[in-house]
């Protein structure tokens, strides 16, 4: 079994190479203690996604991983068919793609604050992350779903322990206070009913009787949270730090603004924002790329951000090129777990590094590259902070 430290967290991508190298498919030790089955490269990742053979249950979780969930309540991203086709089909009824195009106006206004808030800093210099890529996200997320703007920062800190996926005392209190705040958000949006995406949650059924239930709603509400501003924050902050890092590709998205739907995806491909998927478990022994993999609740994680990297799906993967072709990435998973909010999170990147370019046309890095932390734990990819200055 093998073992992943060092500079893994900083850069997993030459680990990943020499892995697959060797195979696709290995038993390992991830940094936070969790032993998994890693698989790696662009079709083996892809298949593993859609692998109906694999839970995506807790309850098929080995009693030894089982102590380690940190999340509560219900939700798609833990749940198979038929459950998961049901909740997904009543999370689509509200969350239309009407509604997300909807947010166009506001997203843009939220920007510009934003940014306008970011030009007044003193010495012509900021925090991205702080100034930019978690606030825009945040205050979407929150106000589609309806959470009152007092509580956000809580809600920031309690999903930045939880995201990193290892069960401590910490996360575990994390989890209980979103909880109890959660279950009193529904009781409240029962109550009072608003104009928001939690609102219209609640209402489901009232027509055909299919309603979402306590437990349901609250798993809901938390991983719509959660994955409302995760994914974004960190492809802002990843694409943003890509384009700083390649002169010649920021160049050319200034020289045509018209790139940056293709700019979005090279994003995604080259440094997504999130490492690997959410866990999936063996009920019995499966075969994967050649490799038998025993049942009882195994852990098997597709590696996503390796796919990204597969020289036999894409060319000079290790390059950040806007002009590429990068579609059929798996940023946003693959099969019945899609990503429901990809175009949500697009229409956020797209219009946050649009602006930004254009109110700051010389921005650029406050920080060596090699000198950024980034955050913890193999799920979100992104930096804790990003330094940038304009003059």
């Amino acid at each position: 079994m093998a073992s992943l430290g060092g500079d893994f967290t900083r850069d997993p991508y030459p680990v990943y190479a020499w892995l697959r190298a060797q195979g696709p498919v290995h038993h390992v030790r991830l940094p936070e203690g969790t032993v998994v089955w890693l698989v790696l490269g662009y079709d083996e990742v892809r298949a593993a996604l859609a692998d109906t053979r694999l839970s995506k249950e807790w309850r098929h979780a080995s009693p030894a991983q089982r102590v380690q969930t940190v999340t509560s309540g219900v939700s798609m991203l833990r749940a198979n068919a038929p459950r998961h086709t049901r909740l997904r089909a009543l999370v689509t009824r509200a969350f239309t793609a009407r509604r997300v195009s909807s947010l166009a106006p506001r997203i843009q206004q939220v920007t510009t604050d934003l940014l306008e808030a970011m030009r007044a800093a003193p010495e012509g210099r900021a925090d991205l992350v702080e100034a930019l890529s978690f606030p825009l996200p945040m205050t979407v997320i929150c106000e589609l779903l309806g959470v009152p703007f007092l509580e956000r920062d809580a809600f920031r800190a309690w999903s930045d322990l939880l995201v990193v996926g290892a069960a401590t005392p910490r996360t575990r209190d994390a989890l209980a206070d979103m909880t109890r705040y959660l279950a009193g958000l529904v009781e409240t949006k029962r109550a009072r009913p608003g104009d928001d995406l939690l609102s219209d949650l609640i209402a489901l059924g009232e027509e055909d009787g299919d309603r979402l239930s306590e437990q349901e709603l609250l798993g809901m509400a938390q991983v719509l949270l959660i994955a409302g501003y995760e994914t974004t924050a960190n492809l802002i902050s990843n694409g943003v730090l890509a384009l700083l890092t390649y002169p010649g590709q920021l160049a050319a998205l200034r020289a045509d603004p018209s790139l940056i739907d293709a700019a979005v995806e090279e994003m995604l491909r080259y440094e997504g924002p999130l490492e690997v998927a959410t866990f999936r478990f063996t009920v019995d022994p499966v075969e994967i790329a050649g490799t038998r993999i025993p049942g009882g609740g195994e852990i098997v994680l597709p590696v996503i951000s390796d796919a990204g990297r597969d020289p036999a799906r894409f060319d000079r993967p290790g390059d950040f090129d806007i002009t590429r072709d990068a579609r059929g990435h798996v940023a946003f998973g693959h099969g019945s777990h899609f990503c429901l909010g990809a175009s949500l999170a697009r229409q956020e990147v797209r219009t946050a590094v649009r602006a930004l370019l254009e109110t700051f046309p010389t921005l650029e890095l406050d920080a060596h590259p090699a000198a950024l932390a980034w955050r913890p734990g193999t799920m979100p990819r992104g930096p804790r902070s990003l330094p940038v200055r304009w003059h």
